[in-house]
């Protein structure tokens, strides 16, 4: 049975405010930089929430939404498919992603935020071939390479070596369409020294990829430092939907 649940009226009335909050902040930070709001996404990330907040993010205007848990992410999908809800909505995928997971995340996502090695790009371009094998309408997949600012274990990423390489192989991947790069800040060093080394990086992709511009950076502490550093997609969570609800 769908979920139909809707989240009270005082709970939609702070959600309004933080977005519209955020909305204001980010519009405001674009034109300190220089650069029109209009070029700048933002994702809201919805991970660990329950799917009346994705539902009353639609009906506030939102229609691009970011999960980092594939199995999460696709159960939304699938509650939310056929309802005037889903056509609405862009899911970003934005976590790591295990290739035996391509297949479901290739199903619902529009967009992988953390495409980080060769593995995983075949795996996604064979997901959207099976689909196309079976019948399935399979759109492109915009791919977002994730590059690594520290050598903290755990962390996703490419090397920055091996950015070019692993751009090549998207771009000769069937499906799979090269948006730009992706990274997250460390937390050892400041946010907009980062993303500068992200912008540079950004620059040497369109020298191989002149369509690749995008730069998805910048969550809810640091995307002011991200969009003065020219981020193109933000992923911002808290600060829009609230705490987060303990994970299930």
């Amino acid at each position: 049975m769908s979920d139909t649940s809707e989240l009270s009226g005082e709970a939609r009335e702070g959600l309004a405010e933080r977005l519209a909050l955020v909305r204001t902040s980010v519009a405001g930070a674009a034109r300190s930089a220089g650069r029109d709001p209009a070029e700048i996404t933002t994702i809201v990330v919805t991970k660990f929430q329950p799917l009346a907040l994705v539902r009353a993010l639609v009906d506030l205007g939102v229609r691009d939404v970011g999960e980092n848990r594939a199995q999460e992410a696709a159960a939304k999908a699938s509650e939310l498919s056929g309802t005037p809800q889903a056509d609405a909505l862009r899911w970003h995928f934005i976590g790591q992603l295990q290739t035996n997971k391509a297949k479901q995340v290739r199903a619902f996502a529009s967009a992988v935020h953390s495409v980080d090695r060769p593995a995983l790009v075949a795996a996604l371009a064979r997901a959207g071939e099976a689909a196309e094998g079976v019948g399935e309408s399979a759109p492109d997949l915009d791919c977002f390479i994730e590059l690594a600012l520290t050598d903290e274990p755990g962390r996703g990423g490419v090397a920055p070596g091996g950015m070019l390489d692993l751009a090549e192989q998207v771009l000769a991947a069937p499906g799979l369409r090269l948006r730009g790069v992706m990274a997250v800040a460390p937390l050892n060093e400041d946010a907009r020294r980062a993303f500068a080394r992200v912008r540079e990086a950004s620059e040497r992709l369109r020298s191989l990829a002149e369509d690749a511009t995008a730069i998805s950076a910048g969550m809810s502490g640091d995307y002011v430092d991200a969009i003065a550093e020219g981020a193109t997609h933000l992923r911002i969570g808290t600060a829009i939907t609230g705490k987060r609800p303990e994970r299930a």
